[in-house]
């Protein structure tokens, strides 16, 4: 099969080279996808910014969700049939979806929206869940509360508003100028210019910061955050507390420790709680997300469709933080 891989780590081009298709295992379900979309993971992994956390083999197939059809199914499979239209967000551990096919534990995945082309699809599973365990399992939101969502013009802000709408949350999201009408129209309550405005100084008192930036932008929010609030991030660093939680050994969760020292000791300052989010997938997750965007309360948003040939120019359009919504690769 056709597929884009690295060799190495580092800001190494896209190859597109043949791979052997993938082994389907008992629980397995094999898809021939038609649309896969690009993420900031995408090129956090090629970077190697994640191998602390997974160690990958190369030649590495980049990629992390789709949507697509089943071709095949293993002998224990129960929830899917050949002919499935469907979409998910591939395993850590069995990332690849810049290819013609792939292997994927059924649990992983759900039945494509019946509203939604391949194309719009492929844009949804790891923002939507990002997104979903972000407010809804770790912020744990209700009706009626205040977030900040960080970016909201982008892939992952674009989704994460609707969601927030959704759950009765009032939204307040930083954005340039040029995305202002964009996130408006997805139901922002409030928007933060951040090239010409200091968020912290505009917003108080909220209960949860949803954050895609990381950094300096991090640590700023710690003050946007009533005691007792929290904030979560997909573009921070892990915690202690994280290594703790996901068995990162002593070593690791040593040095996550130090390396968030900082917002350790803003946690305590303003007693708030920080947690870095390293999504999971979950084929049961995205049935919620289906019923929200099948019910016309969540929209996919993109920006460019790309064919499959021009991945590597997708992934330096969606790295160059330009894009408004979702960068998607067509497949099939």
């Amino acid at each position: 099969m056709k597929a884009m891989t690295i060799t190495e780590y580092g800001h190494v081009p896209l190859e597109l080279t043949e791979q052997p298709r993938p082994q389907v295992n008992p629980y397995d379900v094999l898809i021939e996808i038609h649309a896969a979309s690009i993420n900031p993971v995408d090129f956090k992994i090629r970077d190697g910014n994640v191998k602390l956390l997974i160690p990958y083999q190369f030649p590495l197939i980049l990629g992390n969700d789709f949507s697509g059809v089943v071709t095949e199914i293993g002998s224990a499979v129960t929830k899917f049939q050949i002919g499935d239209a469907v979409y998910g967000r591939a395993e850590k551990n069995r990332i690849g979806t810049f290819a013609e096919y792939i292997a994927i534990d059924e649990q992983m995945l759900a039945l494509k929206p019946a509203t939604l082309s391949f194309e719009e699809a492929a844009s949804i599973p790891l923002v939507g869940l990002t997104s979903y365990q972000a407010l809804h399992d770790i912020l744990q939101l209700t009706p009626g509360q205040k977030v900040l969502i960080h970016a909201g013009a982008g892939g992952v802000g674009t989704f994460a508003i609707q969601l927030a709408k959704a759950m009765g949350l009032y939204v307040a999201t930083t954005a340039s100028p040029a995305g202002h009408e964009l996130v408006q129209s997805l139901g922002a309550d409030k928007i933060i210019n951040y090239r010409t405005e200091a968020f912290e100084d505009l917003l108080h008192d909220y209960d949860g910061v949803y954050d895609t930036i990381g950094g300096e932008t991090l640590r700023r929010s710690f003050k946007v955050v009533r005691p007792g609030g929290h904030i979560v991030s997909v573009s921070g660093l892990p915690n202690g507390r994280f290594g703790k939680s996901y068995r990162s050994g002593f070593l690791k969760t040593s040095l996550f420790r130090l390396l968030t020292l900082r917002e350790t000791l803003l946690e305590r300052k303003h007693d708030v709680t920080y947690t870095f989010l390293f999504m999971r997938p979950s084929g049961q997750q995205l049935e919620h997300i289906t019923e929200w965007i099948e019910s016309g309360q969540i929209k996919p948003i993109i920006d460019r469709v790309y064919p499959f040939e021009d991945a590597q120019a997708a992934l330096e359009y969606s790295e160059s933080g330009r894009a408004k919504g979702k960068v998607v690769l067509k497949i099939k």
